[in-house]
């Protein structure tokens, strides 16, 4: 299979009704045939997540696929707008990492875990000191 990214741009009304340009990427196979609807795969989410066709097509390797597909495309190019919405898309798909945080209490830094439930960032000893088991 020689997979390929087409663009498609789509123009939509976004707030206070200004023109809005959406790009959408679909997955050819260019082995296939050389016209659009023939070589059709799939289209390539936004986000990598279970459910989505692109998923099910590839399986495990559907990350580094959307990958590939995403590096190879941004190579080929040269509309800059479309540069811009492939590299956007390539940090969507970049595991988001948490910056570590000083807690408020004792100064000692430490990576934060699920989410905030209280006005100041504390770390899990001082958590427990301050509130025990409430």
């Amino acid at each position: 299979m020689a997979l390929k990214l087409m663009k498609f741009k789509t123009d939509s009304n976004g707030d206070n009704n200004f023109l809005q340009a959406n790009y959408r990427f679909a997955v050819v196979d260019s082995a296939k045939s050389q016209s659009y609807p023939s070589n059709f795969v799939c289209m390539l989410p936004m986000k990598i997540g279970e459910g989505s066709a692109f998923v099910k097509f590839f399986g495990d390797k559907s990350l580094e696929q959307a990958h590939q597909l995403l590096t190879e495309s941004l190579k080929r190019e040269a509309d800059g707008e479309v540069k811009a919405e492939i590299e956007r898309r390539l940090k969507l798909l970049e595991p988001k990492q948490n910056s570590p945080i000083k807690c408020s209490y004792c100064g000692k830094v430490f990576q934060p875990t699920g989410m905030r439930r209280y006005k100041h960032h504390f770390c899990k000893d001082c958590l427990h000191k301050s509130y025990g088991k409430r």
